[in-house]
Order: C-alpha cells, then sequence, then structure tokens
C-alpha cells in the first residue's frame, strides 16, 4: 500500500493515533492539513455549526493524560526524526 504523503513529506499515516482503543486524527493536525489559516479554531467552528454532520463516535475530549501522552510521543518521533537518538 502506498503512504499518503503531505506536501511537506510528512506521512498521514503518522498523524493517526491510537487513543481509547479507536485510531483518530488531532483537530490541529486536521487544520494543518487542510490549511485552516486560524488552526483548530476554524475545525472546532464548523463542527459546532454542522454538529449533525459529526457524529459523537467522530470526536471526543482528549484528558490531560492522553494530551501529554500525544506530546512525549510527538517530541520523541520528532528527535528520531532528527537523528537526535541513535
Amino acid at each position: 500500500m502506498k503512504d499518503i504523503v503531505l506536501k511537506n513529506d510528512e506521512i498521514i499515516e503518522n498523524l493517526i493515533y491510537e487513543i481509547r482503543g479507536r485510531q483518530v486524527m488531532l483537530d490541529s493536525d486536521l487544520a494543518r492539513l487542510y490549511g485552516c489559516a486560524n488552526g483548530t479554531k476554524t475545525i472546532n467552528l464548523a463542527v459546532k455549526r454542522h454538529i449533525n454532520r459529526f457524529p459523537k463516535r467522530f470526536m471526543f475530549q482528549l484528558t490531560i493524560e492522553e494530551v501529554n501522552s500525544i506530546s512525549r510521543f510527538q517530541s520523541e518521533t520528532l528527535e528520531l526524526e532528527q537523528g537526535k537518538y541513535s
């Protein structure tokens, strides 16, 4: 299977996380993918305006622990990509 690559050579597959047994993408990553000028504000506003198009099973809010876990994972991945770990 071919990887889908973004314009800055980032692979979309790397933007998918498993949280609570579900595969999810963060609103910040979606905002970047769609080129939203106002970042997550645009994505979240679209959801609020069209809530009937976004079933509850498609979204949930992360806990502080989940956010911290993802942040650590993203930092470690970035460092690996930049060759900081050998």
